[in-house]
């Protein structure tokens, strides 16, 4: 396992996902910060200063989507994956204006979720 240094943050409402997720994600090298809805999201940004972040759309107290827009409006320029079982073209288009990639969870494997990442920091 190298030691990647990059700090991701996973924020995702469905707990068993988010621990897997997390557990290939520290396995693969990376630290990992997680947060159950939108808020805690916001907060974990700020604390923690990831390098990206995967945001699952729909979630309780605050969606991903809403989520992204506060850290756009706030020039965080860090780079988003959503996460998310839709696949509808409106979610689509909306996910598109905020984030820089989109995952379908139930197409997409924990180690696929990786090599995305892995992908976005230029990391080889």
């Amino acid at each position: 396992m190298a030691d990647l240094n990059k700090k991701i943050l996973i924020v995702d409402d469905t707990k068993s996902y988010l621990f897997i997720l997390s557990e290939t994600l520290r396995d693969a090298g990376f630290i990992v910060v997680t947060a159950g809805n939108g808020e805690e999201g916001l907060s974990a940004v700020d604390e923690e200063k990831p390098d990206l972040i995967l945001l699952d759309i729909t979630m309780p107290k605050m969606d991903g989507i809403t989520m992204a827009k506060k850290l756009r409006e706030s020039n965080m320029q860090v780079p988003i994956i959503f996460l998310t079982n839709m696949s509808d073209i409106e979610h689509v288009s909306e996910a598109a204006e905020t984030a820089t990639d989109y995952i379908v969870k139930a197409d997409t494997s924990a180690d696929d979720i990786v090599v995305r990442v892995k992908e976005k920091l230029n990391i080889k």
